[in-house]
């Protein structure tokens, strides 16, 4: 993406506004479709060609092309834009809900429900801070140090997708949250100096609401049942439950309890060998100081 959130670019270029279509996300593939076609019905139905219209919303005719046949998501504004245009009286920019769903990878959308769901939460993290945790800034730091390297758009896409899961702070009745990080996790400075100081007050912030759980695990433990990587346990209220380790069952997520058991019980010494939440709170404090 070429331009920024409220910008436009003129022309046919591929690296116009909007979001690419993941082939593989076939509720996603058929909302976008749908949308689609109903702009381009309104269109039709005013009169425009597709080059007229597109200039008479700010964008060009390849984008219009692309969005009328389901094969980029339009953005917000977009939509705004062809409601107002077309005189669709709400019709359009309505849809922008509908979009919302879809503009997110569907891996993170599966995620995010299940989030959502949870009433509680067991996430042990040894490479990166949980993506619960982190800043927008640190998100962006991580996402521009991958190989081979993201198009702004779709590191757009993941930040604004890893921030829309963050809403389970704020849910009713909260969820219990429980987090154990690594201790190299809070040493790298990802993004800088001043990044790095606002990851760790944000992980100061966040563990001091009465429904999480922050805790430390020291680099000098000579046994440690988390070496197989990260872990994360999501509990339902209905008693059922889903869990996820890179280092069990070949990182496929599992919902059978005997599977699940093996889990909680890595999930469960990792938190006992780690420093108490009062001592890890500490511990932050003393890698802050130290910047």
């Amino acid at each position: 993406m070429s331009v920024d959130g409220t910008g436009t670019e003129q022309g046919g270029g591929a690296d116009e506004p909007g979001w690419d279509v993941d082939p593989d996300d076939e509720s996603g593939v058929a909302v976008v479709a749908a949308v689609g076609r109903q702009i381009k019905a309104w269109r039709e139905a005013a009169g425009m060609r597709a080059a007229e219209f597109g200039a008479a919303i700010g964008y060009g005719e390849d984008l219009v092309y692309k969005v009328e046949g389901g094969r980029r998501i339009p953005r917000p504004e977009f939509l705004d834009r062809a409601d107002a245009v077309l005189k669709a009286g709400g019709k359009l920019a309505m849809m922008k809900e509908d979009v919302a769903q879809v503009r997110y990878p569907k891996k993170i959308r599966d995620l995010a429900k299940l989030e959502a769901r949870a009433v509680e939460l067991e996430a042990y993290h040894n490479h990166n801070i949980n993506g619960l945790l982190q800043t927008e800034a640190h998100m962006r730091a991580l996402f521009a140090s991958w190989l081979p390297a993201y198009t702004l758009d779709e590191m757009d896409r993941m930040v604004a997708a890893r921030m829309a899961r963050q809403s389970i702070f704020d849910r009713d009745p909260l969820p219990s949250l429980s987090f154990v990080q690594e201790e190299v996790t809070l040493r790298r400075p990802v993004g800088g100096t001043m990044a790095w100081r606002r990851q760790l007050e944000r992980l100061l912030e966040i563990g001091q609401m009465r429904n999480v759980a922050i805790q430390v695990m020291p680099t000098r433990r000579e046994e440690h049942p988390g070496t197989g990587g990260p872990i994360e346990v999501l509990k339902f209220p209905d008693g059922s439950a889903v869990g996820r380790s890179e280092g069990a069952f070949a990182g496929r997520p599992v919902s059978d309890p005997r599977q699940l058991r093996v889990l909680e019980l890595r999930c469960g010494m990792i938190r006992a060998q780690a420093l108490s939440p009062r001592e890890s709170r500490a511990f932050i404090e003393q890698v802050l100081g130290e910047t």
